[in-house]
This record gives structure tokens, C-alpha cells and sequence, in this order.
């Protein structure tokens, strides 16, 4: 970092005394600098020091001065406690006062409103406002300053406290500095970026210190002695650097962390007010004595390259590694200044002002990896101009000697060389022998070993070195001296190789080692062997060459320009040196520079360069020509040769020249094959012999080409006509000729299965089913006619070829289930895969039915499903062997119950559900009276006992069975009912409770078997009915069975005498029978009557229910004629014949059949 003066001026009043320079700013654009001293404004021209114009209007001593960010307006603020707004043509536009001195103004960087500050109060103005705004304080304020966002107000005061204040004015926080009023503080500046989104701001005071506080006022960063007392503190516009000017003389240079970097300027006097440019190119200072400077700041480059990775200075404290290749960054802070930079292979070197810090990389072997950490410490002050880092030293340019030193920090070795050392570049080496190229002034070339004491003169050269370069391979040296020419020297004989002028700095490429790069008068040179350089526009110095990418410093950054090997390739093409050229491409052309290479190696007969670039171009066609050449030629001769450049030419598509290769390499069956593929017969007639074979291979081959020539019909008639019948029907089938086809199976014999099955799958393909149907006839392909039938859907064809043919019955009947099951005919379908004897699937049909209509409630479906289900056991049982029946009966008896259950439980559910209902009273409490019974001990899935007791006590209540309701709710209270039940059951409870503990005898159910009333509780049949069994009736199939059940017997008779329990009282006697008549579980059998019995009951009496095999045959009476009762022919299950009339379906309320009953 250096700091030049560009121009100074004093400023004095008439009789020549010194006038102190209080406050100084920039113009936006640093055209103009306004400078505040004495009673007047002086306006500066910042780029040749000329006095503008000293603007008069204040009658004191002018203080501080501010321009407005948009560059419109600026303000000056004095000790006559005037502020006056300017314009940028130096016109005073307004004024206005306070009551004491102004101190301090400044704009607001978002909007025109401006601060103004005394020692004792504040104002705020704006164009927008007329009056000022001001608020008192209890300080004196030193300094101000608005944050980046305009959104904060600092204020320093002298009594130690700095004090946050939003844009009205309204004090947000606080800052009190230990001191108080011994710690005056003189300067404030908000840093312009922000950090995590929050402000952060400097102060300096006169306790010397730099301190760092957030806009909440906590401390961020450790504070900084300076040594002197400060009067002013300024942020730089980017936010990096810090102006610091004050007791010392001096403006003084920070990080914006605070680290100290340098002096920029010294004066003779106090240096009031220090000011950076806004583009951060200049600082003007102030001072005491009347002097305004103006100083050009340059911040020189710190950089060092290897290979791909760059390393440079940011900040002046910061080291970015930057990878070249894949652009990924890395940063160190060393929060110090960095002088000097070194990069070698895993190593990095930084020089700092009293240490060497060494990093090395985490992973040696990854060459992507960017991950460093520190190695060695070398805590010493090393003067030098340049360093240079190897595997485990440091190397030290000083003028005209090189100094070796461990990372320990001892000195190893020193070299001293003849002449001041210009450039320096490592060349590598194994660890701790590393090797340097060292260019003199004296235009000598020294080569050095790091364990070797004695240099070696390379060779000389007659003008000073500015750079140099050694190829990859060592065996070329490029050296550019001071008058831009380039010259490079082959390293084992020292001859010259040849010379470029107009250059300024040169580097070999790292992956090839015949080409470099050099740079100068504003273009970039790619030089190849000798061949003349290609040339493209760059501004630079190259500094690097990597394959196709050239590394070019650009001020102080280094660029990465992609270039183009496509014109060194061709050189060397031209020189067929196709090695050469192959490495060329290899670093990157196009595709087409690869398909040039590829057929010039092939015209050449390289086979190698060839074969490698039409790897690149992945083209199969030509790979497998040169390995088929390979593989099949042992030795080569010309007439091989020749052979194979006749397949390159027809590849290519010079079919003539095709041609008379293979003549000359007397090959001419090859030129017959061609002319053949091309279907150009004529041309063949030149290389045919008389040899029938040919003529016949010739033949056929022009049908081919007829046919791939778009002449399918002709094709056709050719292929029939040659009795290629196969070919024929392919070529029909693939443009869909449907009357062509049917002609061709017409003329075929039924024998020519292959012919005639092939038109039948092209048939099939284009949905011609009828006509496929017809010729698997023909053939007699019944598998494939059921195949047909069923893809055409025909059905019904389907059933018959099934009838007429078993074995096809499984393979029609899945098939048909499926298409029900996908149009949503599910029941349909169960009963197809029954037929089809898939009962497993079957079942699986129905089961899913039914717990898809118990998930949504549907009971009458799933009693309907369940029902199914039951008869498909049924089936199975009448075809499965003695064993295996009862299992299949048990389970028809269990599903046929939970149909009954669900076709009950379906009213109920809708009657508790919905707000209506078709039933009567006395029905709905029948049904839940008989899902009550039924439910006592199993309960199936889906349906609630809690419904079914809440239905049952709500209709036994409006019925008058109030003993049985009051059972009933106190089998619900033990029960977890849900919320909308319990108020109502509760209810209920209460109100049942004030009836008579009896039921009401209307609802009494009289047992039709035995003539007795039962409990309500105790008895669910409601239709007069009798079941009875014919003692002699031979033609029962289970009457085997029957005999061997056990008599029935009285109730009276299961009852033993230890049952009854006798009580004496004084008034009374009783005998108790202790049995629980709701849970006696007593089985149920029929009467048992004599033929003779039967024969004098009335007929219109006997009702007789014909079950499916193997059930038996089931007999009832009705013992009440006058009561019309229905049985479903079906399902079997009685109905009041009025209710059933009552229908409107036309079908059985249970099943779903259509009305086939019998009437009693």
C-alpha cells in the first residue's frame, strides 16, 4: 500500500496568517472538495488542486461541512450558529439557526433530511418540512453520523456517551464510556456494510482508544489503542479500511476490524479532519496550519501462482486461494497485514509483519482440495523482496543473494549471483530438492537446487529477464526479456528453436509439452512447435496454461480464458505428425476438429490416432471396420490397404471410388455386395461372373431393395411370386393390407401352420378379430380361438367353445371374472371365478365386498354379500368328500346367520342414523329384539351393541315394555357409550323409572310350540310357525343323522332338584328355581311326528322348505292359517306375505332375487 500527494494548498486569511482547516467532503462523484476553515466554504477542483470558488455567507469561523448522497445539494454549518443549504452550483438556497454553534452535520445517505448538532440540542430539517425539528440534549455533540440504511442517528458527545437515535429523533439506546467527561468523544462512523444484518459503528475517543459497538450497543470487537488523541474517524465507502487522523500528525490506515496497515499522510500540525473519496481511490486531510492535501492511495498486488491454484491479497488482510479449474474459493484470516504471498504444490507461505505462517492442504492427494491448515510458525521479522515456498523451506530474494530456510527458521543456504534477481519460478523436484529458475538483470539464466550450494548457469541471454518458463518435460526453456521478445532455447544443446517479439510474459502448457502461451501488446499467442502462433484479443499477462485454459492477470485478478486447440491441431495435421495432433485435440477442440482427425489418421493409415478419435466420436461404425480389419489381416499389403480404404470410401459414401478400390485390390464381390444394398443391378453386371449363385444371391437381394425402396406391393408380388411367402405376409401385415391378407390366406393350404398363424397375429394386431376367428378355424387352433374370442369379448362364443372343450373352461371364465371385476360387476365376477373352480379368488371377491359395505355402513349389502358367500360354501360342501363337508356346513350356517344379522342391523342402524324411517314401532323393536338375542354371544364385525340397545330400550319404551327397558339400561350403563347417546339413554333411565316394573301384556310373546307366554327378553319369534320332523320319512338324506341326535326332553327334566331354592317367611312360602334364564344356552330341536300326523294336516297348513344339497329337507305348520306367509324359493326366509307384496323392486328384500315363492 502506497500513498502519493497529488496536489496541497494552504489556506490563509489577508494578512497571511494560518487558518485552521476544521472539516473537509467529497462530491459523490470526487470531482469536488469542499473545504470548511475560516468564515468561508472553499470549493476545490479534487483532480488538479485548483481553488473553485470560497463561497461567503457565514459572519464566523465555518466548522463542518456535508454534501447530500444525491450530489444536489451540500450544507455548511458555523459558529455565527448559522447552517445554510447549497446548491451544487454553489448557490445558497436557505438558512437557517440555533441558539449556539453548530458542531457538526450530516445527510442522511437514503434521503435529503440533515442533521445538525450544537451543545445543546439537535435539529433535523428536510425540503419536504418548513420548520427544523430540534430536540435538546445534554452534551455537547462532537461528531454525527446516520447508518448505511438511514434508518439510525449516532451522536458523540464530549461527556463520554454516544446516543442511538432513530430518523425522528427518539433516542433508542445508549452508550456510556468508562471515563465520563475525561473520555471525550471526538469522532463516530457507521461501517457502510452490515454484518449478519445488523449495523455496526466506530468511535474514537481521547482516552486513544478505537472502539466497535452493534446498533444495540454491544461491544463487537476488541478495542484498539492507537497512542495518540483522535479528532475525527471515517469509514471508507466499501467498508474495508478506516481513516483515523488526529494529535499525531498523521492519518493513519485501519482494517475495518481495526488492525493498523499504515501511514497515508503527515503533516507538519494537528491533523483536524481526514476524509476517503467515495470510490476509495484518495483521502483529503485537513490540518491545523491551514493545509489541505490531497493524496492518491494504490494498493499493490500480493499474489503468488501454482498451476491451477492462485493465491492473492484481499483487504490487505485477508488471503484468498482460489482453484482455477473449478472456481471454488477459499478464505484466511490473518488479521494482520499480509505482505508477501508463496503457493507451491500442498504448501502456502504468508508473510506477515513479524511472522511467517506455513499452511499445508488436509489432503495431500486430493488435488481439488482447498482445506488448509496451519504447519509451521516462523516468529521472525524476514526482510525481503520476494519469498519463494518449497516442500520444507522458504526461500528469501534479497536483491542480489537467495537465502534458504527451514520452517524452523534456520538458515540453511545462500546463493549469491552476479546480478539483481527479476524473476524467480520453482520448478519442482522431489522434498528438499527442489529446483528454481532465477532470471538476472544481467539476462543470465541460473538454475538452483534447494540442496544444492552452487548454482548453475543455464544459459545467457543479452538484455535483462522478465520472465521464464520450462516445459513440462524439461526440455525447453522460454525466456522474454526486457524488449518483449520471446525467445525458447532447447535445454540440451542450448540452441534457440525459434523467436516471438511484442511479447510480455510466457508460460508452457502443463499437459502438453510442445506448446506455450505468451502474451503482450494486447493480444494472446498459442504457439505449437514452430508453426506460426494463433492470436486472439486479450489484456494481460499470462501467468498460466493449463490444457485449454489459459490463466491471465488482469489488474489485480487473475481470469481464466478458454481457448481453442483447434488451429494447432491442424497444423500438425498438415505435417501428418497425427501423435502430435491427437495430444492437441485432446485438450479440447470440437467434435468436427475430432471427425477431421479421425478421417485424416484413416486416409494416412494410422489406425491407432484413428481408432482412439473415433473412440472420442463414438462412432460404432467405423470402430467395428478397423476392428474387423485388425482382427482378420495378419500382415498388411497393399492390397489389404486398398481393401479397407474401399470400405472407408463406401462408409463415407463415395461409392465409385469404393468401386475401383476393390478392383484394384481384386476384391470385386465386395463391389457386388455394395451395389447389391444399393439395389443397383446395373452396376453389378461389370463385376458378375456367370456363376448362377450370384445371379440367384443377385435376385434376391433387389427384392430386398424394392422393398426398402418404398415399392412394398411390388415387393410383395416379388417375394410371392419367389415363393417367400413368410416375407410376403410380414410386409402386408406392416402397412395393414386386409384384403391382400385374406387373399393369401385363401390361396394357403391349412398345412402352412407358420404362414397362416403369422396373418392370424397380424390380424389380431390390427383388431381384425372376425377374420383372425376364421383362419385360427382353418387351422384348427382351438387355444388361440378361445384367445381370440376372448380379447373380441365375445363371450358368449367364449361359453360355448368352453362347453364343447373342458380343459378351456379355467382358461375363459378367469378371463371373463377379470373384465367383470374392471367394470365394477363384482358379484358377476365372484360367480365366474366360481365356475371357473377358482374359489379361492372367488371368496377373496366377496370378502372384500363385504368389508368395503361394512366400512361405509352399507349392512343390506354386506347381508347380501355374506349371503353369497354362505351358498359358495354351500357348493363346496356338496362337492367335497364326507370329511370335509360339516367344516363347509358349519360355515354356511356361520355366514348365513351374520346375513341375517346384517339385513336386521341395516334397519336398525338407519333408523338410530337418520331422521326418518318406513318401519313401525312394534317392527323396529322385533328386529332389535331379535339382533339382541342373536348378538348375545357374538357379535359381528361392524355392528354396535350399544345401537342396537339404544334402538331396543327407545321403542320397548314408547311400547310399554318397561321391565325389559329398565334391563336394558343397565346393561348400556356398563357399556362406553357414545357422546350423543348418553344425554338421551340417561334420560330415559330417569323417566323408566316412574313406570311399572312390568311389561305390557300386549307385547307378550306367546310360544306357538307349547302354547306358554314368554319373557320379552326371553323369545324372538314373531310368526306362527312350527317346525316338525317325519319320523318315517325315508326319503330324508340326513335322516341317519337324526336318530342319532339326543331325544328331546322337558325343560323340567334338565333341571335337577338342587336347582330350587325354598324361603320360609312368617306371611309367606315361596320356591325359587336358581337358574339364569337369559343365559341358558338349551338346543333347539324339532317335533317329531309320525307320517300318519302329516297326512291329516290341512295342506295349505304344511310348509316345506327344499334346501340345497346336502342340506335336508326342513318341515314347519302354521298353526295360524288366517296369517299369509311367503317364502323366497331363493334364500328360504319367511315373510309376511303382505309386507313382501309391499316390494316395489319386484325382487326378494334378502337376496335379491327375482320373485319365485311359494304362498301358505
Amino acid at each position: 500500500m502506497r500513498s502519493l500527494l497529488q496536489w496541497t494548498d494552504q489556506i490563509k486569511d489577508k494578512d497571511g496568517n494560518q487558518l485552521c482547516v476544521y472539516d473537509m467532503a467529497f462530491s459523490p462523484d470526487s470531482d469536488q472538495l469542499i473545504v470548511a476553515a475560516d468564515i468561508r466554504v472553499y470549493v476545490y477542483n479534487t483532480n488538479d488542486g485548483n481553488l473553485i470558488q470560497a463561497l461567503k455567507g457565514h459572519k464566523d469561523n465555518v466548522i463542518c461541512v456535508a454534501y447530500s448522497m444525491d450530489g444536489k445539494r451540500f450544507a455548511s454549518g458555523s459558529a455565527d450558529k448559522q447552517v445554510i443549504i447549497w446548491t451544487a452550483k454553489m448557490e445558497g438556497i436557505l438558512k437557517y439557526s440555533h441558539n449556539e454553534a453548530i458542531r457538526c452535520i450530516e445527510y442522511n445517505p437514503l434521503s435529503h433530511q440533515l442533521v445538525s448538532c450544537t451543545a445543546s440540542d439537535f435539529g433535523l430539517w428536510s425540503p419536504e418540512q418548513k420548520a427544523v425539528t430540534k430536540q435538546k440534549i445534554s452534551g455537547q455533540i462532537n461528531s454525527c453520523c446516520w447508518s448505511s440504511d438511514g434508518h439510525y442517528l449516532a451522536l458523540a458527545l464530549t461527556s463520554g456517551i454516544i446516543s442511538i437515535r432513530n430518523r425522528t429523533g427518539e433516542e433508542k439506546n445508549r452508550i456510556e464510556r468508562l471515563g465520563g467527561p475525561m473520555a471525550p468523544i471526538w469522532g463516530v462512523s457507521f461501517c457502510p456494510l452490515k454484518e449478519d444484518d445488523i449495523d455496526i459503528f466506530v468511535s474514537v475517543d481521547w482516552t486513544q482508544t478505537l472502539s466497535f459497538y452493534d446498533i444495540n450497543g454491544k461491544a463487537i470487537a476488541k478495542e484498539r489503542n492507537i497512542g495518540f488523541d483522535p479528532l475525527n474517524v471515517s469509514y471508507f465507502l466499501s467498508g474495508d479500511y478506516l481513516l483515523v487522523s488526529g494529535s499525531n500528525k498523521k492519518a493513519l490506515l485501519y482494517t475495518k476490524e481495526g488492525i493498523f496497515i499504515g501511514c497515508v499522510a503527515e503533516q507538519s500540525s494537528w491533523i483536524w479532519c481526514s476524509k476517503p473519496s467515495p470510490d476509495g481511490s484518495r483521502i483529503a486531510v485537513g490540518s491545523q496550519d491551514g493545509t489541505v492535501a490531497l493524496y492518491e492511495l494504490s494498493f499493490s498486488t500480493v499474489h503468488s501462482l501454482y498451476k491451477e491454484r492462485y493465491a492473492y491479497r484481499e483487504k490487505m488482510t485477508d488471503v484468498i486461494i482460489q482453484h482455477l479449474i473449478t472456481e471454488e474459493k477459499v478464505r484466511i484470516k490473518c488479521r494482520d497485514v499480509v505482505k508477501k504471498l508463496a503457493i507451491y504444490r500442498n504448501r502456502l507461505a504468508i508473510q506477515l509483519p513479524e511472522r511467517v505462517i506455513i499452511y499445508e492442504l488436509t489432503k495431500e492427494s486430493d488435488n481439488t482440495d482447498m482445506h488448509y491448515k496451519v504447519k509451521e510458525k516462523i516468529n521472525n521479522n524476514l526482510e525481503c523482496t520476494l519469498i519463494v515456498v518449497c516442500s520444507e523451506n522458504l526461500v528469501l530474494c534479497q536483491e542480489k543473494k537467495l537465502q534458504c530456510i527451514s520452517f524452523n527458521g534456520n538458515m540453511e543456504r545462500e546463493w549469491a549471483l552476479e546480478s539483481s534477481i527479476r524473476y524467480i519460478r520453482v520448478t519442482g523436484g522431489p522434498p528438499q530438492r527442489e529446483g528454481l529458475l532465477v532470471g538476472l538483470k544481467s539476462g543470465q539464466v541460473v538454475q538452483i537446487f534447494i540442496n544444492n550450494p552452487f548454482p548453475i548457469n543455464i544459459l545467457k541471454i543479452s538484455n535483462p529477464i522478465r520472465c521464464l518458463d520450462i516445459s513440462i518435460l524439461r526440455k525447453k526453456l522460454a525466456v522474454v526479456d526486457d524488449k518483449g521478445m520471446c525467445s525458447v532455447y532447447n535445454l540440451r544443446n542450448k540452441q534457440l528453436l525459434y523467436q516471438e517479439s511484442n511479447a510480455n510474459s510466457v508460460s508452457w502448457n502443463t499437459h502438453f509439452d510442445d506448446m506455450l502461451s505468451y502474451s503482450g501488446n494486447g493480444l494472446l499467442c498459442i504457439k505449437a512447435s514452430d508453426f506460426p502462433p494463433h492470436q486472439q484479443n486479450l489484456q494481460g499477462f499470462v501467468v498460466g496454461f493449463c490444457g485449454a485454459k489459459v490463466f491471465c492477470l488482469q489488474y489485480n485478478s487473475v481470469t481464466t480464458v478458454e481457448v481453442s486447440q483447434s488451429a494447432p491441431m491442424y497444423q500438425y495435421i498438415e505435417k501428418s505428425m497425427f501423435l502430435e495432433a491427437y495430444k492437441t485435440a485432446c485438450l479440447k477442440v470440437t467434435e468436427s476438429d475430432w471427425e477431421i482427425l479421425a478421417n485424416s489418421a484413416l486416409d494416412c493409415m494410422n489406425l491407432e490416432i484413428a481408432r482412439k478419435s473415433l473412440i472420442r466420436l463414438k462412432n460404432w461404425l467405423f470402430l467395428e471396420l478397423i476392428q474387423s480389419y485388425t482382427r482378420s489381416t495378419t500382415t498388411q499389403s497393399k492390397t489389404t490397404e486398398l481393401s479397407l480404404m474401399g470400405d472407408v470410401m463406401a462408409y463415407r459414401g463415395y461409392f465409385g471410388e469404393a468401386a475401383k478400390l476393390y478392383k484394384q485390390s481384386k476384391d470385386d464381390n465386395k463391389a457386388i455386395k455394395m451395389y447389391s444394398d444399393m439395389g443397383m443391378s446395373d452396376a453389378t453386371q461389370e463385376y458378375i461372373s456367370s456363376d448362377s449363385t450370384n445371379k440367384s444371391n443377385l435376385l434376391n437381394k433387389r427384392t430386398d431393395w424394392i422393398h426398402n425402396s418404398n415399392e412394398p406391393k411390388a415387393a410383395v408380388e416379388m417375394y410371392l411370386a419367389s415363393g417367400d411367402t413368410v416375407k410376403a405376409i410380414e410386409i402386408i401385415g406392416q402397412h395393414g393390407w386386409l384384403d391382400m391378407m385374406m387373399t393369401v390366406v385363401q390361396q394357403l393350404d391349412r398345412a402352412d401352420r407358420k404362414a397362416l398363424t403369422l396373418c392370424a397375429d397380424f390380424l389380431i394386431k390390427s383388431k381384425h378379430y372376425l377374420n383372425a376367428i376364421e383362419v385360427y378355424k382353418k387351422i384348427g387352433d382351438i387355444q388361440n380361438l378361445a384367445i381370440i374370442y376372448i380379447k373380441s369379448s365375445q363371450w358368449q362364443e367364449a361359453f360355448k367353445l368352453a362347453d364343447d372343450y373342458p380343459h378351456l373352461k379355467q382358461d375363459v371364465y378367469v378371463p371373463y371374472a377379470i373384465w367383470l371385476a374392471e367394470n365394477d360387476r363384482f358379484v358377476e365376477a365372484q360367480h365366474a371365478f366360481h365356475k371357473a373352480g377358482k374359489q379361492t379368488e372367488a371368496s377373496h371377491v366377496l370378502q372384500q365386498l363385504m368389508n368395503n359395505a361394512i366400512n361405509e355402513n352399507r349392512f343390506n349389502d354386506a347381508s347380501y354379500y355374506c349371503w353369497i358367500l354362505a351358498n359358495q360354501y354351500l357348493d363346496l360342501a356338496n362337492e367335497s368328500p364326507n370329511h370335509e363337508m360339516n367344516q363347509f356346513i358349519d360355515k354356511y350356517y356361520d355366514l348365513s346367520n351374520k346375513a341375517d344379522i346384517y339385513y336386521a342391523y341395516h334397519n336398525i342402524y338407519r333408523y338410530v342414523e337418520e331422521p326418518f324411517t318406513s318401519y313401525f314401532a312394534d317392527a323396529l323393536f322385533n328386529m332389535a329384539r331379535y339382533l339382541y338375542h342373536q348378538t348375545m354371544h357374538f357379535l359381528p364385525n361392524g355392528v354396535s351393541k350399544v345401537t342396537i340397545l339404544y334402538a331396543l330400550s327407545k321403542q320397548g319404551r314408547n311400547l310399554g315394555a318397561h321391565k325389559l327397558v329398565r334391563h336394558l339400561y343397565e346393561v348400556l350403563h356398563t357399556m362406553h357409550v357414545p357422546n350423543r347417546f348418553q344425554e338421551a339413554i340417561d334420560m330415559g333411565d330417569i323417566m323408566v323409572r316412574a313406570k311399572p316394573f312390568s311389561d305390557s301384556e300386549d307385547l307378550q310373546s306367546l310360544c306357538y310350540r307349547c302354547s306358554t307366554t314368554n319373557p320379552l327378553y326371553n323369545n324372538k319369534d314373531i310368526l306362527p310357525l312350527v317346525q316338525f320332523e317325519i319320523e318315517d320319512n325315508s326319503n330324508d338324506i340326513n335322516a341317519s343323522k337324526i336318530q342319532h341326535q339326543i331325544k328331546s326332553n322337558d325343560i323340567t327334566n334338565q333341571i335337577s332338584d338342587s336347582q330350587w331354592q325354598e324361603e320360609n317367611y312368617d306371611n309367606y312360602q315361596s320356591l325359587k328355581l336358581d337358574i339364569n334364564y337369559m343365559n341358558l344356552n338349551l338346543k333347539y330341536r324339532p317335533i317329531r311326528v309320525k307320517q300318519s300326523t302329516v297326512e291329516k294336516m290341512k295342506p295349505t297348513e304344511i310348509i316345506v322348505v327344499k334346501y340345497r344339497p346336502p342340506l335336508t329337507t326342513k318341515y314347519y305348520r302354521n298353526l295360524m292359517p288366517d296369517i299369509s306367509i311367503t317364502v323366497c324359493q331363493f334364500c328360504f326366509r319367511f315373510f309376511h306375505s303382505d309386507e313382501y307384496e309391499m316390494q316395489e323392486t319386484g325382487r326378494c328384500p334378502f337376496c335379491r332375487s327375482s320373485h319365485q315363492r311359494s304362498q301358505h
